[in-house]
């Protein structure tokens, strides 16, 4: 197939991927949305009690009633979904190359299928840290650690996730991570170029979403700082980390980041 054709269909398929990456986020973010307004419960005292979704709506229940089956899986989606609005932005330049790639490596096939595997194990990697995190709530939870708005009740905690998650910023393997990233198409020459059928698309997707995890877990950890489901809180984490990755030196912009963030849980240690 020659130019003139080929670019039609580059530029047809990067339309349709863009567009679906922005309808995940915008139904993502419609819902975590909605869970947050229900977290206004009009300056009703909430001392003794916890919020819970119910899977549409946010619920109140005893502080110290157990967990049911039930609230951990809605809790599991709730973070699930949060972590797909958050994390998909930051991972769209490199689906939107590896679409594009694969048009050009195969001109007579399509590459949407396999771009759809290459999203789906990207977002698989970050359903797996919503199980972790959830987890993470349920034991935080146990120990009266949480507030009722799903934040950090102790300085303690709170002083310990900022400093490890600033420390964690001047690591070799946050930094490592994060150049796996910062280049779309030098990961995908890198990891074997385009992969069209299945398993090695998933492969591909797999291995990005990992490295997006090793250069953005400690962040989405302080969640438990800010609030679970502070609006504010998870657009910020959520603009660091896309901005990291598509600014030229964003390494600085991590180290920076990252001294912020230790100074602020010392500062908290001390108070």
């Amino acid at each position: 197939m020659n130019e003139i054709g080929l670019e039609p269909l580059l530029r047809r398929d990067r339309a349709i991927v863009a567009v679906a990456l922005a309808v995940i986020v915008t139904l993502a973010w419609i819902y975590v949305l909605h869970l947050a307004a229900g977290m206004d419960m009009g300056g009703m005292d909430m001392t003794g009690f916890r919020m819970i979704s119910t899977g549409l709506e946010m619920a109140m229940a005893p502080a110290q009633t157990p967990w049911s089956g039930a609230e951990f899986v809605l809790t599991f989606a709730m973070w699930a979904v949060m972590m797909i609005g958050m994390m998909t932005p930051s991972a769209a330049p490199m689906i939107l190359i590896y679409a594009r790639a694969g048009r050009m490596a195969s001109a007579a096939g399509s590459p949407l299928a396999a771009t759809g595997w290459f999203v789906a194990a990207y977002l698989a990697v970050w359903t797996g840290f919503a199980l972790a995190a959830t987890s993470a709530q349920f034991a935080l939870g146990r120990f009266a650690l949480l507030d009722p708005a799903m934040a950090s009740a102790s300085n303690l905690l709170g002083g310990v996730l900022l400093v490890g998650a600033g420390l964690y910023q001047w690591t070799p393997l946050k930094h490592g991570c994060l150049s796996q990233c910062q280049s779309p198409l030098l990961f995908i020459e890198r990891h074997g170029g385009f992969q069209k059928n299945l398993a090695g698309a998933l492969r591909l997707g797999g291995e990005h979403g990992l490295y997006c995890l090793g250069c953005c877990w400690a962040l989405m950890a302080i969640l438990f700082v800010g609030g679970v489901m502070n609006v504010a809180w998870i657009a910020a984490l959520s603009a660091f980390a896309l901005a990291e990755k598509i600014i030229p030196a964003g390494w600085r912009v991590s180290w920076i980041a990252g001294a912020v963030l230790a100074a602020a849980g010392v500062r908290l240690l001390l108070i």
